[in-house]
């Protein structure tokens, strides 16, 4: 007998139980949403049968006492819309739990983390409330069995992919990961590009549940839209598929899960199961009708779906047939009398408790310690090597030479290679998986594959001949890509995971002008990074080919709006780094993975730029780059101070540097500092952050930049800075295409029109003084000049 059979034999006994559990979730659900008036009932009740038959059947290792174990199975709710069914589940779990732990003192039955970790009836009194759970699902405090945070149709789906991919490069290839979806949310056009990627990284260990109900919020059915069904939408991508003939039966979902997970399946190729259900199965509306929409507040539809669990368990609701008390007090308490109505019914059924404890403390215990393939002991994590980001360290081979010339992507390519390269050498290991939306070798991420030296790397990965591999192929994918990334980032395999994080970090490549394809995912992971417990790993979203630079490839990519997508974010919660040449890129990376914020966004270049000799040009040191804002040059001693050129990019700054003898020539005495990373800036102490820039100095000041007004936001500290900048989009309009002397000079940033803009902005310092002046004194009352 197979292993899948062996296992729906062993728990087809069980289903009479499970039968139980079904309805008192269902009821949960209900009473949730009801007195919430708020959430998704049918979704959640048509994947019902999936949900509980994958925690209970065996198909998924895990344990619910400890949900951060590293090789116990992961789970996503990639339809996070649908969480209240999650919710309900854990409650109905943890009683049975708390309940065994009561009878028999035994601390098996524990939840790790206590009151603060254990999701129970009380919990889903606040659902959807500030400081209660969650309307989506997130993975933080009480609900650490989602591992991720999920509701935007379709983003959890390359997430899956993510820690699928990360997990079997860590050699735990048989540790799966599981996601659950309807046909709605699979509808998003990221589903197609999870689909072509999962197959190509060979995620044999990834398996996704398809709810497959024919409805989602609006009123036409999808088999009115979509051609098909899911054997045909996932078949074509490679594959393995299983189907339940009905997904609201044990006997067929059960079946379907355990041959995905444990039949005879096809070597490398992810697994998908399917069954079609009623959306609102039992509820009273189903369809679309059911989708977002609860019954009104202990209206009659409310009522019927208590009389038929009172059929069934003979149980007594307080207020049946009534209305909803009108104080909140009393209405708080009639939700919580009859959740535990609802449940009464588990704590009556001694054997139904015995059974769902020891069955949930089974399956923990079935999570190894151990697993012999784990790649990535603790041993041998390079985060803990203190020279892998001191930059004084770094060989002299990662440096361009002054009068060299070279693009600043040169740079990332050449940190990247030593990085990897030394990790495989010191610890066996990369630190870094990276992919590109086929841009790998165009914006130079594919040196996180390269050799460093006599240093081996892991170039390209293989799902066949190379699992060694660091660079992932992918396609033209750029929101998997980065769903992928932060997914693959998320997975700690540390055993001290609060503590430490052991795992990949990460980094995706497009063009700056796409930036806003990588935004949802790497929304969901900085809001992921704010709340959860365990650590997580770093990922790098590479906006590459910014600013009028790319020249040659016309104004449809540019990047001069579309990188200010990186700046969308709680302010510090993402680092932004742009460094101007080749050896500002090894600098600020290096600082930005000291900080601990999990996303570093780099703006890199196409051009190449002859390298400076800084010295003889009198220019601070590229390695004051890692402080987010430097002098580039001082003011001249004795001579009266016209104001203060902030600049960010590359041409804009070469080509301020270029227009320095012609500025000099005339007499202006500016002050010049590069402000790469506001961030990094932010993290200075106040001494070095008013030396840099001081009070006067912002009042004094400008900026030029290779991007945009509004990208430049941090560093516009008066009100007159916008009309002596030098921007991109210094006319609101579009540049056009040409070549890259045409383009700089469309968006004035040439040599010439930074000379001119440099020393009409300081020739202006009078006139600018006395207008800040009037502003001054108009603000303390003086009308005497209106």
């Amino acid at each position: 007998m197979s292993d899948s059979r062996s296992l729906f034999e062993a728990q087809k006994a069980n289903f009479a139980n499970w039968e139980i559990l079904k309805d008192i979730i269902d009821q949960q659900i209900d009473l949730m949403l009801n007195y919430r008036q708020s959430g998704h009932p049918g979704g959640s009740r048509s994947k019902a049968h999936y949900m509980i038959s994958l925690l209970l059947s065996g198909a998924m290792r895990w344990d619910i006492r400890h949900p951060e174990k590293r090789f116990a199975d992961r789970f996503v709710l990639v339809a996070g819309h649908t969480v209240p069914l999650v919710y309900s589940i854990l409650s109905t779990f943890n009683e049975a739990m708390r309940l065994m732990h009561e009878k028999t003192g035994d601390d098996k039955y524990l939840i790790a983390g206590g009151a603060d970790r254990t999701l129970t009836w009380n919990d889903l009194l606040d659902f959807r409330n500030v400081g209660g759970l969650p309307g989506h699902a997130e993975m933080a405090e009480k609900n650490l069995f989602c591992k991720f945070n999920t509701g935007p149709s379709g983003h959890g789906a390359p997430v899956c992919a993510g820690e699928a991919i990360a997990l079997k490069r860590a050699g735990l290839g048989e540790v799966k990961v599981f996601g659950i979806e309807g046909e709605g949310g699979h509808t998003a056009g990221c589903w197609h590009e999870t689909k072509n990627s999962a197959y190509g990284l060979g995620l044999d260990n990834l398996h996704m549940i398809l709810d497959w109900n024919d409805f989602g919020i609006d009123p036409h059915s999808y088999s009115s839209i979509v051609h098909g069904s899911p054997r045909d939408w996932f078949a074509s991508y490679g594959w393995d598929i299983h189907e339940a003939k009905d997904g609201s039966k044990w006997d067929d979902v059960t079946s379907a899960l355990l041959e995905m997970t444990h039949g005879d399946n096809t070597p490398l190729s992810p697994g998908m199961m399917f069954g079609k259900t009623v959306k609102g199965r039992g509820y009273h509306v189903t369809g679309y009708a059911s989708h977002g929409s609860p019954h009104g507040r202990n209206n009659d539809l409310f009522w019927q779906c208590r009389a038929d669990f009172t059929e069934k368990y003979g149980v007594t609701w307080v207020g049946t047939g009534k209305a909803a008390p009108t104080d909140a007090t009393e209405m708080r308490q009639q939700f919580a009398d009859n959740l535990n109505v609802a449940l009464d019914v588990l704590r009556g059924n001694d054997d139904l408790v015995e059974y769902l404890a020891n069955r949930l403390v089974e399956l923990g215990d079935s999570v190894p310690e151990n697993i012999d393939s784990f790649l990535l002991p603790e041993t041998k994590n390079p985060l803990n090597d203190s020279s892998l980001f001191d930059v004084d360290g770094y060989p002299e081979e990662m440096w361009a030479a002054p009068g060299t010339k070279s693009p600043n992507r040169a740079g990332f390519a050449k940190w990247g290679s030593y990085i990897n390269s030394y990790c495989i050498k010191n610890f066996g290991r990369p630190l870094f998986m990276v992919c590109s939306a086929d841009l790998a070798g165009s914006t130079n991420i594919a040196g996180f594959g390269a050799d460093f030296g006599d240093m081996k790397n892991g170039g390209w990965y293989d799902r066949e001949t190379n699992t060694d591999g660091v660079i992932l192929p992918q396609g033209i994918t750029e929101f998997a890509n980065a769903g992928i990334m932060v997914g693959a980032a998320s997975v700690n395999m540390s055993a001290n995971p609060e503590e430490e994080f052991n795992g990949f970090y990460t980094a995706s490549s497009t063009y700056a002008s796409f930036s806003y394809l990588k935004y949802g995912a790497m929304r969901l992971y900085s809001q992921l990074e704010q709340d959860c417990e365990l650590k997580l790993g770093k990922t790098i979203w590479v906006a590459g080919h910014s600013g009028p630079e790319t020249a040659e490839d016309s104004r449809t990519h540019f990047g001069i709006f579309s990188p200010a997508n990186t700046q969308l974010f709680p302010d510090g919660s993402v680092i932004n780094i742009h460094p101007w040449e080749h050896n500002e890129v090894p600098v600020m990376l290096a600082a930005a993975m000291k900080t601990d914020k999990a996303i570093i966004a780099i703006h890199l270049t196409r051009p190449g730029v002859t390298i400076p000799d800084r010295q003889e040009l009198g220019l601070g040191s590229h390695f004051e780059a890692a402080k987010g804002a430097y002098i580039l040059r001082d003011y001249k001693d004795g001579l009266p101070k016209q104001g203060v050129i902030m600049v960010q990019g590359t041409m804009s700054t070469y080509n301020l540097i270029n227009a320095l003898p012609a500025i000099d020539e005339a007499g202006m005495n500016i002050k010049i500092v590069a402000v790469p990373s506001p961030q990094l800036f932010a993290l200075q102490d106040e001494k070095y952050r008013n030396t840099v820039l001081t009070p006067g100095d912002k009042l004094n000041s400008t900026y030029i930049t290779n991007t945009a007004r509004r990208t430049m936001s941090d560093w516009n500290f008066n009100p007159l800075a916008d009309r002596y900048a030098m921007s991109s989009d210094w006319d609101d309009r579009w540049r056009p295409g040409g070549s890259l002397d045409e383009v700089c000079q469309s968006a004035g940033i040439d040599t010439d029109s930074i000379t001119k803009g440099v020393i009409s902005f300081a020739e202006d310092f009078g006139t600018r003084m006395e207008e800040l002046g009037s502003m001054m004194k108009g603000a303390l009352g003086d009308v005497s000049n209106s």
